[in-house]
């Protein structure tokens, strides 16, 4: 393998980068992106004691009820079948997260439009692996509730179990219209460019959130990766997963896809990056401990450097909308 070249990393101003630069990044995310909503529909594990129960708790510890709070499980979610259910779930807000960046309203994130199509075809196909995952569950349900029954106690009671688990464990996903309203334009001018001005700082605070997502990204990949390639107190080298350098690797694809190019010197860090650790892999990084020592300080340089950057986060106060009230929504 050729040898690595060092290349100084300059001194990077706080992060927000030259206004120009913010600005066309905020008209970018306008004209590329697609805002997109996740929402699930969840069956609730977790039920508060009614009044007579929480007494009942409250007078073991003698405490007055009104100042216990108290809850219980309907069933065991530590199951095989549920943790199914739970593990696909978990597997649609990563992927939904990973193809978007953050939006400054619930439940919204910014994906690519060109992404659009990949994205719908990914949620359908994660939508029935949920709808499988559930009916399995629901093949097992009546033994839940048995040993609900057991387990409860005087607790237990048959009125919080629906008969069926069928359609209380759902995904839907919608493309919101965040631009104002053609019509306010007309109906009135005023009203129509204060709109104009509101969007506009949320999508100046999402350039902002996308930059502040990537640094604490970055930052915590890259101090993972040099802290395991140092050594033990008795000079050993550390071991480390391949994990660690897949992981770096993953986000500089990430980040080529989403970057907003709103800042060269977080631009230039993560080129920086990509070239210290290009062509090695986690073996190389085992078997070759000069090798090892020399990525180890090329990625602590781009450690400090990333450390210098500081996110700015808008001072205008943003109006946000409702949470959405008919299900539970990821942020």
């Amino acid at each position: 393998m050729s040898a690595l070249v060092a290349s100084h990393v300059p001194a990077s101003p706080a992060l927000g980068g030259p206004t120009g630069s913010h600005d066309e990044a905020v008209r970018r995310l306008r004209s590329e992106m697609a805002p997109v909503r996740l929402s699930f529909t969840w069956f609730g594990i977790n039920k508060s004691l009614n009044a007579e129960q929480k007494a009942r708790a409250a007078a073991t510890f003698e405490a007055d009820a009104p100042f216990v709070s108290a809850g219980k499980k309907l069933f065991d979610t530590k199951v095989p079948t549920y943790r199914a259910v739970s593990a696909v779930r978990t597997k649609i807000i990563e992927s939904w997260r990973g193809m978007s960046l953050p939006f400054p309203e619930p439940g919204v994130r910014l994906l690519r439009r060109d992404q659009v199509e990949a994205f719908l075809s990914l949620m359908t196909d994660y939508r029935i692996e949920l709808a499988d995952a559930v009916a399995e569950l629901d093949r097992h349900y009546a033994d839940l509730r048995e040993a609900a029954a057991r387990q409860l106690g005087d607790l237990f009671d048959p009125n919080d179990y629906p008969a069926s688990l069928t359609g209380l464990f759902d995904v839907s996903w919608d493309f919101p219209n965040i631009e104002p309203p053609g019509y306010l334009l007309a109906m009135s001018p005023a009203l129509y460019r204060d709109e104009q001005r509101r969007v506009r700082e949320r999508f100046d605070e999402a350039v902002r959130l996308a930059e502040e997502a990537f640094v604490a990204e970055f930052g915590r990949l890259v101090a993972h990766l040099t802290e395991r390639l140092g050594t033990e107190a008795d000079g050993s080298p550390r071991v480390f997963r391949d994990s660690a350098v897949g992981n770096l690797g993953a986000f500089f694809e990430r980040f080529r896809q989403l970057d907003v190019r709103s800042h060269e010197q977080l631009d230039a860090l993560v080129t920086e990056a990509q070239r210290i650790v290009r062509g090695i892999g986690p073996q190389d990084l085992r078997d070759r401990r000069e090798l090892r020592q020399h990525v180890a300080e090329r990625l602590g340089q781009v450690r400090t450097e990333l450390d210098t950057l500081v996110v700015e986060r808008p001072r205008r106060r943003v109006l946000r909308g409702p949470s959405p009230s008919s299900s539970s929504s990821e942020g």
